[in-house]
């Protein structure tokens, strides 16, 4: 089924509802920071996989009577102690040490007096077990350390490096493909001619992607020529999973993409949405792809981005929150319009309170060079109060 002018809320339970082709793929651990993982990780060994001492002191059995004993051994960390302590003796015994056979309790040394070769204690300050960690006590041989989703940050590739493990099964991020649309559209480092703009949609939407975590991406330049457009979308379809267009999906003389998509198989998941900017937004799919025709307009294609593009991407890196929704805080000022659309306005972060910045036209891009993100005005809310929450979804 198509939809023509959606709400936003609908838009979003279109995207929701699609089918995400994941795909999962092994990596060193040293390159996995930020990717999710596509499958439980289990521990290889028990950790720790020796009893061993948290505390520099002295290993006793607690059974044996007395407060003091006769200092045999001395165990450091790393040693392989191959004896069974004697009773009533003690062995001086370091952090991470193995704790010998026979041995149940560490004494930490600040408990301790040391005459000689003998220690002295008070035995009501000793506990069965105390400053021992045990076989195992970090996890189990087969225990899941590591569920199936989870973010990997420098802490986690700590803990896969403390188990042995060098790879780890992540899913993998999706190609995508942009093409730029527009005979207007000049590279930066060129000088401008007049009716020409440079280049601001590429740079802007390889940065997210990249921010994203996305791997591969493929950027493509088009002639505003319904053959040639039909051509490199054919060509980009061909390479990529995702496919983002900027420009050229309105209903002018020059706006091809809509029937490109159409000649080379695509069909219509919903057209148009009722927001500003960017209600001429596309979205599409053709077997396992997707594909997102943004407007031209600078702002329309970040507040699009943002909303639409940005969480299909999360998901198909198994990202659980992609789409968690917005943070709500107050508004720094009064904000009224007049039209019955979805408003996502640029803004900023301000001790605590948001605040909607000026030059809001879909082709100004002064605001983006400061905004934190983007404040969502609901289509029936045509006035906020300051003080009044508001959602708010960041970079």
């Amino acid at each position: 089924m198509m939809y023509e002018f959606v709400e936003v809320g609908k838009a979003k339970e279109l995207l929701k509802s699609l089918s995400i082709p994941r795909k999962s793929k092994k990596v060193n651990i040293q390159e996995s920071l930020g990717k999710f993982t596509s499958s439980p990780v289990v521990s290889p060994m028990a950790v720790p996989s020796f009893d061993n001492s948290g505390m520099d002191g002295y290993a006793i059995s607690w059974s044996d009577q007395g407060e003091s004993r006769k200092v045999v051994d001395v165990i450091q960390a790393g040693a392989s102690p191959d004896f069974e302590l004697p009773k009533g003796c003690a062995v001086r015994i370091f952090t991470g040490a193995p704790v010998p056979k026979g041995a149940d309790t560490v004494i930490q040394q600040e408990l301790v007096n040391r005459v000689g070769e003998v220690i002295f204690f008070e035995a009501e300050q000793v506990s069965l077990g105390m400053n021992v960690r045990k076989a195992g006590a970090q996890c189990q041989l087969g225990e899941i350390v590591i569920p199936s989703q989870t973010q990997i940050t420098p802490g986690t590739i700590g803990l896969l490096a403390s188990l042995g493990i060098l790879e780890v099964e992540v899913f993998e991020s999706p190609k995508v493909g942009i093409i730029l649309t527009g005979d207007e559209i000049i590279e930066i480092g060129n000088p401008l001619r007049p009716g020409q703009i440079y280049n601001a949609n590429g740079p802007s939407l390889q940065a997210f992607l990249e921010k994203l975590g996305i791997e591969e991406i493929k950027i493509f330049k088009v002639k505003d020529e319904a053959s040639e457009v039909t051509r490199v979308v054919r060509e980009a379809l061909n390479e990529v999973d995702v496919l983002l267009l900027t420009g050229g999906i309105s209903v002018g003389d020059y706006d091809f993409v809509k029937g490109s998509l159409e000649e080379n198989g695509v069909s219509q998941v919903f057209y148009k949405v009722k927001q500003r900017p960017g209600k001429p937004l596309f979205v599409g799919s053709m077997q396992e792809q997707l594909i997102f025709a943004l407007p031209g307009n600078p702002a329309s294609v970040l507040s699009c981005f943002i909303q639409y593009v940005k969480p299909i991407l999360q998901e198909w890196m198994g990202n659980p929150e992609a789409w968690s929704g917005p943070v709500y805080l107050p508004i720094s000022s009064d904000f009224t319009k007049k039209a019955p659309l979805t408003f996502f306005l640029k803004s900023k972060i301000n001790q605590g309170k948001v605040e909607i910045l000026p030059g809001q036209e879909s082709f100004n891009l002064l605001p983006f060079g400061i905004a934190d993100g983007l404040v969502e005005i609901p289509q029936d809310q045509e006035h906020v109060e300051e003080g009044s929450l508001v959602a708010f979804y960041s970079w």
